[in-house]
Order: structure tokens, then C-alpha cells, then sequence
């Protein structure tokens, strides 16, 4: 009877769904391990990270002026968020790979070929959008915004209400920039058309700025410059899966004719 339970135990553990499980499992430890050092990396230079995170606003600002920490946890909230989402940001390669060791064993060869660029792409332009952010969008935002400030008011705003602002804004325009990855899974994956992509691009115009509406303060500046690099973004994802399935229309029609 013990022999049997045990025969049962063992069936039930080596059973696919409970493998997979356990794989699952293993996954998620495995990242927010990896997550765990790179916060344990990048603790030593949290206040260098914060500055970093408040220059775009500060150089904007009156020379001397400092900002405020209205709550009681603000000072120590707001270089944690900024360290958290560095972390992030820094373990997001290990983390894609562990998830690309989870599901690789279910894709064929030429999907494994496939997959692994379009996750090294999208991490690179996830960073392309968060340095685009930081460097071109804030350094035209935020004097734009001090400048309608009335000389009788200190535009002073809470470290806290900033950050989370900077990373509502680096999460936006991070995947606004994964566009054209976008667009050419749909186009490589058969999901959508291509030709059918090309046919919307009058309301990926009206989206693009729609989106930017929402995503971004109530300012044309900054609107603009999430719209626009949208929609340069999508052609972008356009060529490339234009290339992509002409040589793969090549490719086969060379199969097909040779002996």
C-alpha cells in the first residue's frame, strides 16, 4: 500500500502540469533574485541615482532653489522608488532570459531564432524610450513649465509627486518605444496583415496623439514629443517587417522551385 502511494507521489510530481509548475516556480525566484542584486549593487549609489533623477527639474529652476518633502516618508520614498525602478531596469535582461529558459523548451527552432533578437529589441528600445525621456523630453518640459510660473509663486514640487511622475513618464514613453516591435510581431506572426498595418495609418495618427494626450501633461511640447516619435516608430516597425517577410517570401519561393 506505501509502495503504491509512493508510485501515485512520484507519477503526480513527474507529471508535466506540476513539472512546469515547479519550472515556473524556479523562474520567478531566479528574478526577483536577480532583481534583489541589483538593488543590493546599485544601494551604495542611491543618492547619486536621485540626483540624477531630479537634475532635468532642478536646472530648470532658480539657482539654489531645493524641493520640497511635504509627507513624513517623502525623503526616504522617493530615492527608493528611483533605486527600485534603476534595479529594474538594470535586471531586466536576466529577467527576459530566465523567461525565455521557461518557455524556450515549447518553441521550434526557427521560433528560437526568432524570439531571442525580438527580446534582446525590445529591451534595447525600452532603454532608447527611458534615455529619450530623460534627455530630450524633460530638458524641453520643464523649463517650458517654469516659464508660466508667476513670478509670486516658488515652484517648489515634492520630491515625491516628482518621481512618481518621472517613472509615470519613463514607463510611457519606455513602451510607446517598443512600437515597431510591436508591429513586426504582428506583421511576422500572420496576426494582423501587413498590408492592413499600412492601411491604418490614418488612425495610428489619430491614436499616436490620443495616446500622447493622456500619457503626458497637458502641454503641446510634450505631447509632441511622444506623438511624433510614435509615429516614426510605426513606419519603422513597417520596413522592418516589410524586409522581414519579403526575404521570408524569397526564402520559400526558393524551396518550392528547387528540385
Amino acid at each position: 500500500m506505501k509502495n503504491k502511494k509512493s508510485q501515485q507521489d512520484d507519477k503526480i510530481c513527474n507529471s508535466p502540469f506540476v513539472s512546469n509548475l515547479f519550472a515556473l516556480r524556479k523562474t520567478v525566484l531566479l528574478s526577483l533574485l536577480g532583481i534583489t542584486v541589483c538593488i543590493a549593487a546599485l544601494a551604495p549609489f542611491t543618492e547619486l541615482l536621485f540626483d540624477e533623477a531630479t537634475k532635468p527639474l532642478l536646472s530648470s529652476l532658480p539657482q539654489g532653489s531645493r524641493m520640497l518633502a511635504v509627507g513624513v516618508v517623502s525623503p526616504v520614498l522617493g530615492p527608493l522608488k528611483v533605486l527600485l525602478f534603476c534595479a529594474f531596469v538594470l535586471s531586466l535582461p536576466f529577467t527576459l532570459y530566465m523567461i525565455w529558459s521557461f518557455v524556450s523548451p515549447a518553441l521550434y527552432k526557427h521560433e528560437k531564432r526568432t524570439a531571442l533578437p525580438f527580446i534582446l529589441s525590445s529591451v534595447v528600445m525600452f532603454v532608447t524610450g527611458t534615455m529619450y525621456c530623460y534627455f530630450v523630453v524633460f530638458r524641453a518640459l520643464f523649463p517650458f513649465i517654469a516659464s508660466f510660473a508667476p513670478e509670486t509663486v516658488n515652484f517648489a514640487p515634492d520630491i515625491e509627486v516628482y518621481i512618481s511622475f518621472l517613472l509615470h513618464m519613463f514607463l510611457a514613453f519606455g513602451l510607446a518605444f517598443e512600437t515597431p516591435v510591436a508591429v513586426f510581431l504582428l506583421a511576422a506572426s500572420g496576426v494582423v496583415e501587413l498590408e492592413m498595418l499600412k492601411k491604418v495609418r490614418c488612425y495610428v495618427i489619430v491614436g499616436a496623439f490620443a495616446l500622447a494626450a493622456v500619457l503626458t501633461p497637458p502641454d503641446v511640447t510634450s505631447q509632441l514629443l511622444l506623438a511624433l516619435p510614435l509615429l516614426v516608430l510605426y513606419e519603422l516597425g513597417l520596413i522592418v517587417s516589410t524586409i522581414f517577410l519579403a526575404r521570408k517570401q524569397k526564402k520559400q519561393n526558393s524551396l518550392v522551385v528547387s528540385p
